[in-house]
Order: structure tokens, then C-alpha cells, then sequence
């Protein structure tokens, strides 16, 4: 079984570089650390933000972490290095049934807010995608046990879905 959850749909017509829509930000309010934004980021995504130059993998990571993480292969890693950090919001797919989700996601996040319908995400220069991911997706909080900042802000967030929380 694969740990990778696929690319956006539009990565086939040649860029890999896929920017969050700005009401999700707008929604979770203020991040200390994007270890992955572009390069070309059109909006902010945190106080600091990496880029892909900045190998925000191996970085120090610290406070509330947004993570949009390069989809594929390499996922999972950037997955569990938010798990294992533990305070922050990662959207990725909504691939419940594979190895990642089951290794980084169920029994580790604090919640799951399954978004409704397929996201459109934006280009470089901040233009919406013409075509959506192609596939479901979710935004996934880790928290502190004694905290729950990033589970309370998908509760209070005005983007719609289902929200899933998890019990420990």
C-alpha cells in the first residue's frame, strides 16, 4: 500500500506548486510556521514561511504549524513531522483508507474537518484553478492535550463540512 495520496489533478498540465484558497486561511486565523509555502506565495500563510529552498522538512518547526504539503509520495513524511510536532492544521486529501492516514492521521490528530465538495486551489499569482483537486479533501488539527487551539478553530470556522473529533 502506497503512504503517497496523489497530486492536485491540474499538476498534469505542469506545476506541482498549488497555493491554499485564501478564505481557509482567512478562517483559521494566524499560524506561526508554514514549513512548505511557494515561492511566489500570493497571500500569507504564517508569520514565517518556508519555501521549498529553505527545506522546511528538516527546519526547526515551532508554535501552530499550517501545512499544505507537496502531494505524492513525500507526503506522509510531512504528515507525521506534524504529528509528531503536534499543534497545527494540515489540508491534504481525504484518502481515509491509506497507510498515511492510518499511520499520521487516525488515533494521532485531534480532529477532522471533512470539507463539502472538491477545493479549487489557486495558481502562483494567486488565480483560482479552473479545474478542482480532483479528489476530496480535509483539513486535519493536531493539539496538545491540554490545549485544543487548532481544534477549536475548525469548530468556529465558517468553511463548510462535517467536523470529525477524535477521542483520546
Amino acid at each position: 500500500m502506497s503512504l503517497g495520496i496523489g497530486g492536485h489533478q491540474s499538476a498534469k498540465m505542469g506545476s506541482d506548486d498549488w497555493i491554499t484558497p485564501k478564505f481557509i486561511l482567512d478562517e483559521l486565523g494566524t499560524f506561526d510556521l508554514d514549513p512548505c509555502s511557494s515561492s511566489t506565495q500570493p497571500w500569507p500563510t504564517a508569520k514565517t514561511m518556508l519555501t521549498k529552498e529553505d527545506d522546511g522538512l528538516s527546519s526547526p518547526w515551532f508554535g501552530r504549524v499550517f501545512l499544505n504539503p507537496p502531494y505524492g509520495q513525500e507526503t506522509w513524511k510531512w504528515l507525521k513531522r506534524l504529528s509528531e510536532h503536534n499543534n497545527g492544521t494540515a489540508l491534504i486529501f481525504a484518502r481515509t483508507e491509506t497507510e498515511m492516514f492510518f499511520n499520521y492521521v487516525w488515533g494521532k490528530c485531534s480532529s477532522i474537518l471533512f470539507l463539502k465538495g472538491r477545493l479549487h486551489f489557486h495558481y502562483p499569482n494567486g488565480t483560482r484553478a479552473k479545474f478542482n483537486s480532483g479528489a476530496p479533501s480535509c483539513l486535519v488539527s493536531y493539539d496538545h492535550q491540554t490545549t485544543q487551539p487548532n481544534t477549536q478553530k475548525l469548530a468556529e470556522a465558517n468553511i463548510p463540512g462535517a467536523l470529525i473529533p477524535q477521542n483520546y
